[in-house]
């Protein structure tokens, strides 16, 4: 019999590779649903500086992986439906080209933040595939679908899994098994086979570092997963460094420095909105435009701390006066810089480099600085 503490705890989903954890002696932890590793035997800074010299693998199975299509096979007509939603250049998405946008909420707030990639095979033509956020995957298929105009259509795909190969000897490792991914750069995709599993990968990933996203048949996980540790320069690694390397590579992170009172302008993600669509034609446009034109009431900033006490989300950021401007959303400690850091939101007046801010830690006051982001320079494979 099951005690009432038992019966009240909700379900939690399991990985295909759940097993695979297990046996590598990770602990396990809830997260966005999921029983999720957040670390193996060696541990947090341990995988995070393995990352950063080697290659790591991540299971990422709990995301949202999705589909979806044009009735009439026409890249334009997927395309627009999507732009509807999300700020990005879809029209002009090439073949084997993946891009990272936001779809929105009527006022600009995000919903999500999510990679879109158009396959570069002839016979996927008028299809997209979309990677969503494990704790929004349910609430964007089923706003996308509500959104999306007749004769176009999206389908969850519950049946993939998704491996995530990160750091800077990723590229020689998957080579060494699949000599298709050598013509990979950033950003870009293709179907191919790994250990005789049909894949789909793209050269991206969310360490700051090189690395690829690998989608199989949750049947075949395992399979690939044992193919990528197989070579002596990868290790399994957990939820605890994949957010320590995000962070390190300022990375936004959703629930944190994104939610759907945030808009991709303050959030320092301009970037992503390309000139084609500056001139509206998605929800929130007004408010986005009108912030890149002028200035966000807040702005998205890094902070490095002179003491050695991390501060976490939700810690009061104060001017040099003493007036409450903000708040942390995420912090820890930096492995690679040997320091605490953190991502915060602060009036644009305060974002400047070098400002100097207050934190409040535990109720007692850190001397904290804003300084560029990235903490630690991105290692793309541009080329």
């Amino acid at each position: 019999m099951m005690s009432a503490d038992e019966l009240s705890k909700p379900l939690l989903t399991r990985t295909p590779l759940y097993d695979a954890h297990v046996e590598a002696g990770a602990r396990m932890v809830p997260f966005a649903g999921y029983e999720m590793p957040v670390q193996y035997s060696p541990g947090i800074i341990a995988e995070h500086t393995w990352t950063r010299n080697h290659a790591s693998v991540f299971d990422i199975s709990h995301m949202g992986q999705a589909v979806v299509t044009a009735d009439d096979g026409k890249h334009e007509t997927i395309a627009r439906a999507l732009e509807a939603l999300v700020p990005a250049d879809i029209i002009e998405l090439a073949p084997g080209r993946q891009r990272y946008s936001q779809l929105l909420n009527a006022s600009g707030g995000v919903i999500d933040d999510l990679m879109v990639t158009r396959p570069q095979e002839p016979n996927e033509s008028g299809r997209l595939i979309l990677v969503l956020n494990a704790s929004r995957k349910d609430i964007d298929v089923e706003h996308i679908a509500r959104l999306l105009c007749e004769g176009t259509r999206i389908e969850s795909r519950t049946d993939l899994a998704l491996l995530a190969l990160q750091g800077p000897k990723s590229g020689d490792v998957l080579e060494s098994i699949c000599p298709d991914s050598r013509k990979l750069a950033f950003m870009q995709a293709t179907r191919t086979q790994i250990a005789g599993c049909d894949c789909f990968i793209s050269r991206s990933g969310y360490t700051g570092e090189d690395g690829f996203e690998i989608s199989v048949a949750a049947s075949d996980a395992v399979t690939l997963w044992r193919a990528l540790l197989a070579n002596d320069e990868v290790r399994p690694c957990g939820l605890g460094a994949r957010d320590s390397l995000r962070l390190e590579a300022g990375l936004c992170l959703y629930g944190h420095e994104l939610d759907e009172t945030i808009s991709p302008v303050e959030a320092g993600l301009t970037w992503s909105i390309p000139k084609r669509r500056r001139t509206g034609g998605f929800p929130g446009a007004e408010r986005i435009l009108g912030e890149i034109s002028a200035s966000p009431a807040r702005t998205r900033v890094g902070l490095h701390f002179a003491g050695r006490a991390p501060a976490r989300e939700g810690a009061k950021i104060l001017s040099k006066m003493g007036d409450e401007i903000g708040v942390v959303t995420s912090g820890g400690y930096s492995p690679t810089l040997k320091r605490p850091i953190a991502l915060a939101y602060v009036p644009p007046e305060y974002a400047s480099t070098d400002t100097l801010l207050t934190v409040v830690v535990r109720g007692e006051p850190l001397d904290a600085k804003v300084v560029p982001l990235p903490f630690v320079p991105h290692r793309y494979r541009r080329a």
